[in-house]
């Protein structure tokens, strides 16, 4: 273990592949920051405006809070937003305030990004060997994958469990298992161990149960914090959740299958319009057909992007005659309110249903 300290910022379902990646490649120590707390929030009031981007703010002040526990190299997981300079203006902030790092962006917009990827690593610990650094890197996929398998799983059934905190409990004990893999063949057990006790788990689920779509702003969909818990909030109605994206497709197939989503919808859309958009639209077509109740758009406050595509989720839903309704999110957003509307929508998908 060197002197360098690593930290980035918190990806609740995937804080433990990175950290198992870093590690096992660098040697170095990586300090896992909290998800948002009520420092975070003073951090985002203390420094930016309250009309940037919310997982702007957050990121940013994920970022100082490492630094001021120790970190002395930020790695900044993600692409730089639809903007472009996303991770290149939150470096130039931290130095205005004075912080001494070094700072990396994991995954860029290079077309080759595995071998960006290596360049950085190899910058961290300049003894990796390319065979150590691909078998590392493979099995940090598989993990994310089985991760994101068990998760869709826990999603759609959580809200039906019949002992309260039966996948909390089980996922809980999952993660940290997985965070001490020896291997694929060590990983690949443990995936089948968990998704047998997951499927094991006793249901009270009803054959015809109401089932709701999240699409939206990738950020807002991995830091639960951020949504206010918003699956656990629709699983405690006893409702069947489906989101999308997930970390797999964000790190891993995105860029192969953007074309693809806007070949499936351009009835709508003709263009790229940056962050999730196409996806987050051809998504909502698929829940329309697989006859979901209703859709759920959740976003950051003042996202351009996701701004963009709203008006064509509108058209999509009122052609297909599917309930909609928008979120957005940000650091003043009340909880509250945020309870009552998923209330109100739940309400009128019971209505719709019984027209129906």
């Amino acid at each position: 273990m060197n002197n360098k300290i690593i930290s980035f910022q918190s990806i609740p379902n995937n804080n433990i592949p990175i950290k198992f990646l870093i590690e096992n490649l660098t040697n170095c120590e990586v300090k896992l920051i909290n998800t948002i707390t009520n420092k975070t929030l003073q951090i985002c009031s203390e420094y930016l405006s309250d009309y940037m981007c919310s997982a702007f703010k957050y990121t940013l002040a994920n970022y100082i809070e490492s630094l001021e526990n120790g970190a002395n190299i930020i790695i900044h997981i993600g692409e730089r937003c639809s903007l472009e300079y996303y991770f290149e203006f939150q470096k130039q902030i931290l130095e205005e305030l004075g912080y001494k790092f070094e700072f990396y962006c994991l995954i860029n917009k290079d077309k080759n990004k595995i071998f960006s990827l290596y360049k950085i690593l190899k910058k961290l610990n300049p003894n990796i060997k390319v065979i150590k650094f691909l078998y590392y890197l493979s099995l940090t996929f598989l993990m994310t994958y089985y991760m994101n398998k068990l998760d869709i799983y826990i999603r759609k059934n959580i809200g039906f469990e019949i002992n309260e905190g039966s996948f909390d409990r089980v996922k809980k004990s999952m993660v940290i298992s997985f965070s001490k893999t020896k291997g694929f063949i060590d990983l690949i057990k443990k995936y089948f161990y968990f998704k047998k006790k997951f499927k094991n788990i006793p249901l009270d689920k009803p054959k015809n149960c109401l089932k709701i779509g999240i699409v939206g702003m990738p950020y807002i969909f991995i830091d639960e914090n951020s949504n206010y818990f918003i699956e656990k909030k629709l699983a405690n109605m006893n409702i069947e959740v489906s989101k999308f994206p997930n970390e797999t497709f964000l790190f891993l197939s995105r860029p192969l299958k953007e074309k693809y989503y806007l070949g499936k919808i351009k009835k709508y859309c003709k263009y790229s319009l940056g962050s999730n958009v196409i996806s987050s639209i051809e998504k909502a077509k698929i829940l329309i057909n697989k006859g979901y109740d209703g859709i759920i758009h959740i976003k950051s406050f003042g996202c351009t992007p996701e701004i963009g595509g709203m008006k064509i989720l509108e058209k999509l839903c009122n052609d297909e005659n599917m309930p909609l309704m928008f979120l957005n999110f940000d650091i003043d957003t009340s909880k509250v309110e945020i309870k009552t509307r998923l209330e109100a929508f739940y309400d009128m998908l019971i209505m719709n249903r019984k027209k129906r």
